[in-house]
């Protein structure tokens, strides 16, 4: 019975990772489709997919559905965030039932009952039964295990045969969208016209010298932008801009903060704990039973706030430490001493230089460019500077190329592991290290180290009492009673240098959060709703860290496109035209060579060589890489020189040094087969965008969550 009871748990855990494998499938694009205006509130469509509208109660059922089999997994309730997920899901899965079932029925896909035998107990096992009849301890399928609980799948009570029909439901449409998806792959077909086209641009070299003045060089308060040339250049691109039904909001927050008296109450209770601790027999018990915050008892320097790594230094066993406090929370530790881990750890930067593709020559532009970045970290060059600027990991470039601790368990890629874990004091790695990700110039900040440390750890932060509250509740309550227009919102921000406006823009219907305002809904509603004016001052809206006091300051129609809608990515158009016809206009007409002509435009005029490059992957210095400027040179006979033309980023004259043809090949199946997967790896999504645009969704989920 116990082992039915463990397949039963697993098959439940098989349908989810099923379900969140068939939204994936569909994710492509914005999930959110957009939304249409009510009329009246008693309308119970929560949206409607290729002319059938979905009912609010057979929506709710679904979504029911979901929560009962995520909770009944994972043993609690769903919180604001999770709950969200799961209507994302079930509203998926309608998707999924309505247009892609019509898809499917229209070529006549299925699944036969012979075929999913096969996947759950035959020769060709489904990736989900795999999983949820694996054992957890040696990872080896047990099909016998599924045959044991198929035979007594009857015997169990009617919710778990429910969940295994779910189940099975699941399986069949993982292998019918399958199918879908691998016949539209088998359908893609590449030319040897293209892919010859392909060849050539990435093996015909060039060596260029050009004349570059980019948009920047001229300041931009010297260009004036009027709304009519606005309108006028809407007008001629609108296909670009697509509309949307968006709110843009300003807003004060009053937050709550816990108060000196909070502080204190939490300070005297915490060396209470101090206490126990020291004395407890069993101190990881107490201290889990005692913590907000769930800390391990073994931590590495890699798992350690900074100020205790700095701290731990210092520690004798068997002592306790603190209170440390880290924002809000006080935490003090007992401790128990080191040991060495079978893990070890370090912390690094990185700066990543990515090739366009696999081809050799972008992989030798690639290393190039990042020898060249190299070599000026190596002449004292800063690299958190030059990985903010240069580096192709956008998470990390954020922090100048940190990436934080990491262990030497498979954490990162094998070569930059090594290189990492090889080094045995911090600093630079004097080589580049390449991996299926591109060059990686790497820092080492902290060397490994596989010492654990034993700690028993107590984190109790600090809560605003009730009093604190109703004080924070009381002055945003007082403020919004006063102000009912955007003057009055203005003018008492003014009177009180307490306050500070945020702006939130383009926020659409179907938005959570607002920048870092978690559970936003209520305020998302409040802009959307039909009898909310612009100017508008909003209610006070409690979240838990604050009251929010907003007022709406702009909207935006789906059906009705306006140059405020996308007023800062229209000007920056315009005003770039208008320095271009500037530029281009002072440069017509100049004779000489590019020196001699850059001399004479002035201040702004950069003339620039690139050396042996491709069409495919060719990269200017100055202006990056620009397939205009590029096409140009390219058409070009060696020795000739291009008129004024305007490129991507600025106004270029170019001029083709030498050019060396691609050398004739019989074959071109290497480039056939690079397009054909490149293509292939869109599929998902191009097939996702055109059956969702061919099912005209309307989400009005919106309206009701």
């Amino acid at each position: 019975m116990a082992l039915i009871t463990k397949i039963r748990e697993k098959s439940g855990i098989a349908v989810t990772v099923i379900a969140i494998s068939l939204i994936l499938f569909m994710v492509g694009g914005d999930l959110m489709g957009p939304n249409s205006m009510l009329g009246g509130g008693n309308d119970q469509t929560v949206g409607e997919i290729a002319g059938k509208e979905i009912n609010i109660k057979d929506f709710q059922s679904r979504v029911d559905g979901f929560r009962q089999n995520y909770e009944a997994q994972s043993g609690r309730s769903l919180n604001e965030n999770e709950l969200a997920s799961l209507r994302d899901q079930a509203w998926n899965q309608f998707v999924v039932d309505i247009a892609y079932k019509k898809e499917f029925e229209d070529l006549g896909l299925t699944v036969t009952d012979q075929e999913l035998v096969d996947m759950v107990q035959g020769n060709h096992i489904s990736p989900s039964i795999l999983q949820a009849f694996s054992d957890p301890t040696t990872g080896k399928f047990d099909k016998n295990a599924v045959v044991n609980y198929l035979k007594n799948l009857k015997t169990l009570p009617v919710e778990q045969q429910k969940s295994w029909e779910n189940f099975e439901k699941s399986l069949r449409e993982e292998r019918t969208r399958a199918k879908y998806e691998n016949m539209l792959k088998l359908s893609t077909y590449i030319p040897k016209a293209q892919a010859e086209k392909e060849y050539v641009a990435q093996n015909s070299k060039a060596t260029l010298r050009y004349l570059y003045v980019p948009y920047f060089s001229v300041v931009d308060t010297t260009i004036k932008v009027t709304d009519k040339q606005l309108e006028d250049y809407l007008g001629a691109h609108r296909t670009e801009y697509k509309g949307t039904d968006t709110r843009s909001i300003e807003y004060v927050t009053f937050p709550v903060q816990p108060a000196k008296d909070d502080s204190a109450a939490l300070y005297t209770e915490i060396k209470e704990l101090a206490r126990g601790l020291a004395t407890a027999q069993n101190d990881s018990a107490f201290a889990s039973m005692n913590s907000d915050i769930p800390l391990p008892i073994n931590m590495s320097l890699g798992t350690m706030s900074d100020q205790l790594k700095e701290a731990v230094k210092t520690f004798v066993p068997g002592g306790v430490y603190g209170p440390y406090r880290e924002g809000n929370t006080y935490y003090i530790y007992k401790y128990g001493g080191t040991r060495v881990d079978t893990v070890a750890s370090a912390r690094a930067s990185h700066i990543l230089i990515r090739a366009e593709n696999q081809s050799d020559s972008a992989k030798a532009a690639a290393r190039t460019k990042a020898e060249g970045i190299l070599a000026q970290i190596r002449a004292g060059a800063n690299f958190e500077a030059l990985a903010a600027t240069t580096s192709a990991d956008p998470q990390s470039a954020q922090r100048g190329g940190d990436l934080n601790y990491f262990q030497n368990n498979g954490q990162m890629v094998k070569p930059f592991e090594e290189a990492v874990f090889s080094a045995t004091a911090p600093g630079l790695i004097p080589r580049l290290v390449e991996s299926q990700f591109g060059f990686h110039i790497i820092k080492v900040t902290d060397p490994k180290s596989n010492t654990l440390y034993r700690i028993a750890a107590i984190g109790k932060t600090i809560a605003p009492s009730q009093a604190t509250r109703d004080e924070a509740y009381r002055k945003a309550d007082e403020f919004a009673n006063t102000v009912k227009t955007k003057t009055e919102f203005d003018e008492a921000v003014k009177k009180n240098k307490a306050l500070v406006v945020a702006n939130a823009n383009r926020i659409p219907e179907s938005a959570t959060n607002i920048n870092a305002i978690q559970n936003g809904r209520d305020i998302v509603r409040w802009a959307f709703k039909d009898d909310s004016d612009i100017n508008e001052v909003s209610p006070v809206f409690e979240t838990e860290e604050q009251y929010i006091v907003a007022v709406l300051v702009g909207k935006s129609d789906a059906k009705d496109v306006k140059v405020a809608d996308f007023r800062d990515e229209l000007t920056t158009k315009v005003r770039n035209q208008i320095k271009a016809e500037q530029i281009t206009a002072k440069l017509k007409g100049a004779t000489g060579d590019l020196p001699a002509i850059a001399a004479k435009y002035g201040a702004g005029a950069l003339v620039e060589n690139a050396t042996d490059i491709s069409l495919a992957t060719g990269f200017l210095t100055s202006a990056g890489f620009d397939p205009i400027a590029l096409g140009k040179a390219f058409g070009l006979k060696p020795g000739q020189k291009s008129g004024v033309f305007t490129g991507e980023n600025g106004v270029f004259i170019m001029e083709l040094v030498s050019k060396t043809e691609a050398p004739k090949v019989a074959d071109y199946t290497q480039y056939k087969t690079q397009l054909t997967q490149s293509l292939e790896s869109r599929m998902s999504y191009l097939v996702n965008e055109a059956i969702r645009e061919n099912a005209k969704i309307e989400d009005r989920r919106a309206k009701f969550f």
